[in-house]
């Protein structure tokens, strides 16, 4: 039985994917999603010994501990009025339909006005294919205003950039080439980074 509390895991007994949710009736059998706990419901049934005096017919399966809403990953910000680019922590909400293979959405707000633009850079310095792409998030109002001009990206770049970068950017990097999700972006990712904003038309 999973201990209360505990981050006990287990393999779903219809797709055998790792997970921490489990049958609330017995607490003896893993699935990944009330779907997969539903559709064994009728082969369960049977073993299914509810651990309380809890009707067992209210099964559901329910996380240990309960999962968040969202994904939390580090992003580099270059913010328009600070001299270097840092790295912040950025919510993600999780795609409504993950096995789509959707990517989760950025929760971007504190740094931009209104939704930004975003381009995805997918080669290094000598033009290789990157092994995690980078998501670059900007405001294309502030770049057509030209103000105000980011400080952070002139810093990295020694001023060498044919246009300067206006407005705040934010920079998430991707788990693979397939750009379904987000891993920790940091200061090793910079360099293609500063190719890419020296390169910028």
């Amino acid at each position: 039985m999973p201990p209360h509390g505990s981050l006990a895991s287990g393999a779903c007994a219809v797709c055998r994917q790792s997970t921490t949710k489990w049958c609330s009736g017995c607490m003896r059998v893993f699935y990944c999603s009330r779907d997969h706990m539903l559709s064994d419901w009728p082969q369960h049934r049977a073993q299914c010994s509810p651990s309380t005096a809890a009707n067992s017919c209210n099964m559901i399966a329910m996380p240990l501990p309960a999962e968040p809403e969202y994904v939390l990953v580090h992003a580099i910000l270059f913010k328009s009025d600070e001299d270097r680019p840092r790295i912040i922590s950025v919510n993600c909400n999780p795609p409504q339909r993950p096995s789509h293979g959707l990517c989760p959405v950025p929760l971007l707000r504190p740094y931009f006005d209104a939704p930004p633009d975003n381009i995805v850079l997918t080669q290094n310095l000598s033009g290789e294919t990157l092994r995690f792409p980078l998501q670059i998030f900007y405001s294309a109002t502030a770049l057509n205003k030209a103000s105000p001009i980011n400080h952070s990206i002139i810093n990295i770049t020694s001023g060498a950039a044919s246009k300067p970068w206006c407005g705040n950017v934010v920079v998430l990097k991707f788990t693979g080439s397939r750009c379904q999700g987000y891993t920790n972006a940091s200061d090793n990712d910079l360099p293609p980074l500063s190719v890419y904003f020296i390169s910028y038309k």
